[in-house]
């Protein structure tokens, strides 16, 4: 079952469209004063949690989100929180993390499609990546799943069709490893391949070198050499892409441990990002490879 916490108005309407759209049903429903009061009235277990957040106080949130992050950790169950862009730090520094879709200014598109993946059981990744593990009946529940998922889309005239994935591409060589050196690659440097790369929009049209996993290591590789922290809503500029984009790219990053998180020592209600020492060494190898070799880096 799924629970959905508003406080009324039009995101809240959008909500109750996208509910119906994605054939759900939400059986629990609370105000934000009532998330402050943990007051979670659901008859049964909960899968999802739709959180409306747009148009919600800051101190409100900040009381209320505690007790959401608590409530996913005691239940297990998977958030979509739509929100403003204002809200991104406030919002991420609770709920960033697995099982968590963050929608800044969502469509109601958006929020169908959210709905109903939360609700399926099935991430984004696992419905295209999944592979065959001889139990038919789960082939079949899966087949179904995005049977149903097409049909929903299919009846969303004004979803917003974004190029992408995650597919891998070969690059049809292997560069020579670079040899055991200490790094000279600068900070300058690092700010150059960025403006570079933001120079080829000037040439082309928007969107057609969306690439926000390394716009947003390199930004963060530049801020670690400039001893500078970034926050969550400044990764999200710094990747070039919609915002909503942007969390869902944060969000994969940081399960899959290049990206952590780091408290901000004056303002518990935020978070900054940085890269992990993993994803350092990698920046730093391959920026020195690249010097070496001779390339350009773009």
């Amino acid at each position: 079952m799924a629970l959905i916490v508003t406080n009324g108005g039009l995101g809240a309407d959008e909500a109750d469209r996208a509910i119906g759209l994605a054939d759900a049903e939400f059986r629990g429903r609370t105000d934000w004063r009532g998330a402050i009061d943990r007051r979670f009235d659901h008859p049964g277990p909960i899968e999802l949690v739709a959180v409306e957040a747009q148009g919600v106080p800051d101190d409100m949130l900040a009381a209320a989100l505690p007790r959401l992050a608590a409530l996913r950790g005691e239940t297990g169950a998977r958030f979509v929180v739509a929100l403003d862009q204002g809200q991104i730090d406030l919002v991420a520094e609770a709920l960033l993390g697995e099982r968590v879709e963050l929608l800044c200014e969502p469509t109601l598109a958006d929020r169908a499609a959210a709905f109903l993946i939360g609700l399926s059981g099935f991430s984004r990744d696992t419905l295209h990546d999944r592979k065959g593990d001889g139990e038919s009946a789960q082939l079949r529940q899966l087949n179904e799943e995005v049977a149903r998922i097409s049909r929903v889309l299919s009846r969303l005239a004004n979803e917003d069709k974004r190029p992408g994935g995650l597919a891998d591409r070969s690059l049809g060589f292997t560069p020579p490893p670079a040899t055991p050196a200490a790094s000279n690659v600068t900070a300058a440097d690092v700010r150059k391949i960025i403006r570079g790369r933001r120079l080829r929009n000037q040439f082309f049209a928007d969107g057609l070198f969306e690439d926000p996993a390394w716009d947003m290591l390199l930004d963060l590789y530049a801020a670690e050499l400039e001893g500078a922290q970034v926050s969550v809503s400044s990764l999200c500029i710094a990747a070039a892409v919609a915002p909503t984009t942007a969390l869902r790219w944060i969000g994969r990053m940081t399960d899959v441990g290049l990206f952590v998180r780091q408290p901000d020592p004056f303002d518990r209600r935020r978070a900054f990002l940085g890269l992990s020492a993993e994803a350092r060494a990698k920046m730093e190898s391959y920026l020195t490879a690249l010097r070496q070799g001779g390339f350009a880096a773009l």
